[in-house]
């Protein structure tokens, strides 16, 4: 599906991906509107009125939003930089660290980001609202920021000696993101010691999954690791089961660990594979109607399941994780998951620019608003910064029996095939 189109995106960040329903079009400009034509101001009432309109908080973070845009059209702005200045000056009075304006380059970068491509660094960054930092939800394999040995949970305090104390999340990505070949030091606080890393940026093709067939106790398992829901990840993940199944898997351990989100219809398309029947999101908008999405008994599998996550796992993936723990149809075992429950709305503006406007929150099958809360691992196993980074070191070793997290789900598998077996001996040969 193509950019222009009506998609439904879920996330956390502006660096890679974020919790999105993009159209091509801006909103139609009515004729008061039309008096801006060619005036920094018309972006800054489209952006007001969208807000207005599709907010999800009709009580504006208890602003009087009426009266914040006579307040921004009352002033003068000199060009379009002026403009986009005060649009993100006044999507700040919502407190929402989602709902977020992009510059035209910015949301160009962000129609890439979604598409599977990247130029940067590999890391998804989010606002912490504790610190008023930048916060790493997740490294992406195989990137320079993975590679160096950067872990979800650290705190970026500088990029290239400039603190980021206040800083926007979009000025952020400007000052991590440059062309191919060129470097960006951040300076990380892990656990309270601070460390530099020395990143070279790169032009950087994503394969959401990756699959194969591990040999263990309970014999063959199929490992599928997902590293983001993009475009691509739906068809791989089918390719990647149906390759599976061929091979005769007796089970599977499906990793989301790391995994910030992505595209909302790929997280349920994915979830049909593995769910025949059930609820496996609902999303609730400013009027408190409900909009479920289900399973259509299509499932290529009803083989055991066990999901591993962390606190990298956000958004799309806690849609995922939590459809197929609240359905029973999976075990979830790791740390607890990231806590991002809000969907946004991404609308191309007039003058090429971007909004990203949160417009619902989602609840998984059994009513739980995961927002800031998270997902609840079923086993917790916690892996200490030593596995971290052997795991990082030697990609090869992930969902293997060098895996702590992958032998303590092939564990549970055996408890799952041995019940499995119990309740009817013809299931397990």
């Amino acid at each position: 599906m193509v950019i222009t189109k009506q998609v439904l995106v879920l996330g956390t960040t502006a660096v890679a991906l974020s919790t999105v329903a993009v159209t091509g079009a801006g909103i139609h400009l009515t004729q008061s509107q039309a008096l801006f034509q060619d005036s920094p101001k018309e972006v800054i009432d489209e952006v007001w009125q969208i807000i207005n309109y599709q907010y999800v908080d009709t009580n504006f973070n208890n602003k009087d939003w009426v009266k914040v845009r006579q307040e921004y059209l009352d002033k003068s702005y000199t060009d379009k930089e002026d403009a986009y200045k005060a649009i993100r000056k006044m999507l700040g009075q919502l407190g929402d660290p989602y709902t977020r304006f992009m510059d035209p380059e910015e949301f160009q970068n962000m129609q890439i980001d979604t598409s599977g491509e990247l130029t940067g660094v590999g890391i998804q960054i989010a606002k912490d609202e504790k610190t008023d930092r930048l916060l790493v939800i997740a490294p992406i394999e195989d990137t320079p920021a993975f590679k160096a040995g950067i872990l979800a949970q650290d705190l970026i305090i500088k990029i290239d000696g400039v603190d980021t104390k206040g800083m926007d999340v979009n000025d952020a990505v400007n000052l991590i993101r440059g062309k191919s070949g060129t470097k960006v030091t951040l300076t990380v606080n892990r656990d309270g010691k601070e460390s530099d890393y020395e990143l070279a940026r790169e032009r950087i093709e994503i394969h959401p999954v990756r699959a194969h067939l591990e040999n263990t106790s309970v014999g063959k398992v199929g490992y599928i690791r997902l590293t983001q829901f993009s475009q691509q990840s739906a068809q791989e993940m089918r390719e990647a089961i149906e390759d599976l199944e061929s091979k005769q898997v007796t089970s599977y351990v499906l990793d989301l660990r790391s995994n910030p989100g992505g595209l909302l219809y790929s997280s349920i398309d994915i979830a049909r594979m593995w769910i025949d029947e059930g609820t496996i999101v609902s999303t609730v908008d400013r009027k408190g109607e409900s909009d479920r999405k289900s399973a259509n008994n299509s499932a290529l599998t009803d083989k055991p399941l066990v999901v591993l996550v962390d606190g990298g796992s956000a958004s799309a993936s806690e849609i995922l994780s939590g459809a197929l723990q609240d359905n029973k149809r999976a075990t979830l075992l790791g740390t607890k998951t990231f806590g991002k429950g809000l969907v946004q709305s991404v609308r191309s503006l007039g003058d090429g620019s971007g909004l990203a406007v949160t417009i619902a929150k989602y609840l998984t099958p059994s009513g739980r608003d995961i927002n800031k809360h998270g997902i609840e691992p079923d086993v917790v196993l916690k892996l200490n910064v030593e596995q971290l980074k052997a795991l990082q070191s030697d990609r090869k070793a992930v969902g293997t029996l060098k895996d702590p997290q992958f032998i303590k789900a092939v564990d549970v598998l055996s408890e799952n095939l041995k019940a499995q077996g119990e309740s009817n001996p013809q299931a397990v040969k």
